[in-house]
């Protein structure tokens, strides 16, 4: 039996308000007095422990006593840290542990807990432009897709899950999130509620996810379904909304399972929507409308994307947006390709593995 998962919130309960911890809980309810969602509470909370545990191995008990130079000591014991298996930590992951530490010591020196930041010169790391580890093409996805037994309800709700990965690109938290009435079958769109920087977006989803989802919908559900309904779209077989953990690991035993060498699980879905759109000519513009991107930093200021233009772009440029294909790929700018399917994979770290 798997040990329960204990909260990163954990770490800050029950210590003196002046010491480093206790500090680091008056900044994480600041953010959540703030309405920061929970889950950049909880993250940055996790990294914050990282460095109060750092410091105490090393006498260190309160931010009054860290100086510039203990940070840049903390900067190069990241750069040389190993991992239990000899790697290194990854660019992307040093980066948003010292960039969390630095927002961190600004807090409290805006606040007035600290008379300077010691912080306040410090050199993050460059972060790389990498392409995407994994990215599926359109007949390994089908092969991942046929893995769901539809003999089995749970799996004809897993085959309804991945379609909608593929066909939205849409975040793991934010598939889980679903309710019945999100998606709109008549405009064939789904309504993504409080996704990332709870913020709300309407997107395409094409005909063969929505498919499933009415099979999935007329079939299964009824069997799960406990009253009082919540009202979520996918559930366990208890009725319940899914776990984030339990729906990456679903996912990913099927991508184990259809044996194509590429490893991956709900983030795989996303990297190859963004991917194969663009190969057949989706503009950058309308990929960061549908993956809920603000800005990236390789394109222009963002433009607000009509749902109508969205749509069409999504039909013509989506392998399954349709039940029967249409058109052909036609080439687009690849620096702007490359950055954008890159943002994705710097996404996938920062969020963990998915």
């Amino acid at each position: 039996m798997k040990k329960p998962k204990v909260s990163p919130l954990s770490f800050f309960v029950g210590h003196d308000r002046q010491s480093m911890r206790g500090m680091m809980a008056s900044y994480l309810e600041w953010m959540a007095v703030r309405n920061y969602t929970e889950q950049s509470v909880s993250s940055r909370a996790q990294t914050l422990h990282y460095f109060a545990t750092w410091c105490a191995e090393r006498g260190i008990s309160k931010p009054t006593e860290v100086t510039r130079p203990i940070i840049l000591r903390y900067q190069r014991w990241l750069f040389y840290y190993r991992k239990k298996n000899g790697q290194p930590l990854g660019i992307s992951t040093q980066h948003t542990r010292l960039s969390v530490v630095s927002v961190f010591f600004r807090w409290l020196t805006r606040n007035n807990h600290l008379l300077y930041n010691p912080a306040s010169e410090l050199e993050l790391p460059r972060k790389e432009k990498r392409l995407p580890r994994a990215i599926l093409s359109t007949e390994e996805v089908e092969k991942v897709l046929a893995q769901a037994d539809l003999r089995d309800p749970l799996e004809v709700r897993d085959r309804a899950i991945m379609e909608v990965l593929y066909s939205t690109g849409m975040r793991r938290m934010e598939v889980a999130g679903l309710s019945l009435y999100d998606i709109a079958h008549e405009q064939g769109t789904v309504t993504v509620r409080q996704g990332k920087g709870k913020k709300d977006r309407v997107i395409p989803i094409g005909e063969r996810a929505l498919r499933w989802v009415d099979k999935y919908v007329t079939e299964v559900r009824p069997q799960y379904v406990m009253e009082p309904d919540d009202g979520f779209l996918f559930l366990n077989n208890e009725g319940k909304q899914l776990g984030l953990g339990y729906l990456g690991d679903r996912v990913r035993a099927y991508v184990k399972a259809a044996d194509i060498g590429k490893r991956g699980a709900c983030h795989i879905f996303r990297h190859t929507m963004a991917s194969l759109m663009l190969a057949n000519g989706c503009d950058v513009r309308f990929i960061q409308e549908m993956l809920g991107h603000a800005d990236l930093s390789s394109t222009q200021v963002y433009t607000q994307v009509n749902i109508t233009k969205l749509k069409e772009m999504h039909t013509a440029t989506h392998p399954a947006a349709k039940l029967a294909r249409r058109g052909e790929p036609q080439d687009e700018d690849r620096a702007d390709q490359a950055d954008l399917l890159a943002q994705l994979d710097v996404e996938a770290e920062e969020e963990g593995t998915e």
